[in-house]
């Protein structure tokens, strides 16, 4: 592999045009709704709320809008929720299961909407996703289509050979296509939906950390940044793995898990011997790859969960190694970008979507589904705050469970690496039968 020098954005970001921040919040100003965090689960609140009329929306952001993990991932945008079809359906039953994932569905869908009535260039491609078979088995596949159908999903099957035809691997044994979902920039997509929030009435600080939160004696709440004071009636924190430390029962439900990201340089035709779809991919491991092709013949892969961040050399190293398991044919292409983001997890694997009852509401732990379920959340909460609907307790037996950190990031790296055994284990197995 060429050597490159690495830069410290992220390739979205390092190729984005250069825009002017939103102000920061000075002085002192009221609102009837806050929102702290300019991620996914924030910006589509704002959103939200703002496309139902709710005026005097305030969303403070401690950086720049997109920041986090919203601006970081890898851009997929697909129906489900970190937790499994399969453990969806044993907790919940099969009509309150399907309820939640159909959610999802219309969260994709919503999506796509977005982007076209604001016009949001994102990049957008609208080629479905696969998700690959690592293994010989092929009730891995079975098993999981079966899930689907009973949450009104069809994925349809791919038979090894047709696989092969759009991804130009021997690692892969079959698939599963989602027609249903797409690709897109993250940064560029968050930065859009700002923008339509603050067409819509909504107001926006960037560079506004917020350092403390408190309730006012008479009702509602106070929040203090470094320059300026801000007083609402109700609050969204949505900090999601960049916990804001402001109120301990929310920030310590969550885990903040780093995974990585790399970008190649563009690869031009060598990139036609790897893909013949526009479709992203991701495999049928627990630690699996993704990986998506970009419009400049880049591609981006992504992978690993790791509870701590990587610098970009690092980064780079690691998933070039993985790429090449999947893509000998790509030895020697040179790395541009190697970035990692944090993630929030909940210990049962959903998004922590609700409130107090008080004006207190709170959006986490979306793990690595974050663009759908953000955008549910944000439904959900926009039409709780500023309409009294209460379709948000569907998440109710999804709470603020403690992650039990520091010793939850330990039980959750031995967890991944014990998964992560358990999948080589197998490949080996198949292959050892194989020959």
């Amino acid at each position: 592999m060429r050597s490159a020098v690495l830069p410290a954005a992220s390739y979205y970001e390092a190729r984005a045009a250069a825009v002017p921040a939103y102000p920061a919040l000075t002085g002192q100003v009221e609102a009837e709704v806050a929102v702290v965090g300019g991620g996914y689960a924030g910006l589509n609140t704002a959103l939200g709320l703002a496309e139902r009329g709710q005026r005097g929306i305030v969303l403070l952001e401690a950086e720049r809008i997109g920041f986090g993990a919203s601006g970081r991932n890898g851009g997929f945008v697909f129906a489900g929720y970190s937790l499994g079809e399969d453990a969806l359906l044993r907790q919940l039953g099969e009509a309150r299961a399907r309820a939640l994932y159909q959610a999802s569905v219309q969260g994709v869908n919503l999506v796509r909407r977005r982007v076209q009535h604001y016009e949001i260039g994102c990049d957008p491609v609208d080629a479905g996703v696969l998700w690959a078979n690592w293994f010989r088995d092929p009730r891995v596949l079975e098993r999981r289509r079966a899930q689907l159908a009973r949450l009104g999903a069809e994925w349809q099957p791919v038979e090894a050979d047709a696989l092969r035809e759009w991804v130009r691997s021997s690692r892969y044994h079959g698939a599963l296509y989602e027609p249903n979902a797409m690709h897109l920039d993250p940064l560029a997509y968050a930065r859009g939906l700002a923008r339509a929030a603050v067409q819509q009435g909504a107001e926006v600080r960037e560079t506004s950390r917020v350092l403390k939160l408190e309730r006012r004696p008479g009702g509602g709440f106070r929040l203090h940044t470094g320059g300026g004071r801000l007083d609402a009636r109700q609050v969204l924190l949505a900090c999601g793995g960049y916990l804001g430390g402001l109120l301990r029962r929310v920030d310590r439900a969550v885990l903040p898990i780093a995974t990585y990201v790399m970008v190649t340089e563009p690869l031009g035709a060598r990139l036609y011997d790897c893909l013949t779809t526009a479709a992203a991919v991701y495999d049928t491991r627990f630690a699996f790859d993704y990986y998506r092709p970009l419009a400049d013949t880049r591609l981006l892969w992504g992978g690993r969960i790791d509870i701590r961040q990587r610098d970009a050399e690092s980064i780079r190293h690691l998933l070039y190694q993985d790429m090449l398991k999947v893509f000998p044919q790509l030895r020697g292409v040179r790395v541009d970008h190697g970035w990692s983001g944090l993630m929030s997890y909940a210990r049962h694997q959903m998004p922590q979507i609700g409130g107090d009852r008080t004006g207190l509401w709170w959006a986490q732990a979306f793990g690595g589904h974050g663009l759908a379920p953000t955008t549910v959340a944000g439904e959900l909460l926009a039409a709780a705050i500023a309409q009294g609907d209460g379709a948000w307790r569907e998440f109710d037996r999804y709470g603020l469970t403690s992650a039990l950190r520091p010793w939850g990031l330990l039980a959750a790296q031995m967890r991944y690496a014990w998964l992560q055994w358990r999948d080589a284990r197998k490949d080996r197995r198949e292959r050892r039968a194989r020959h």
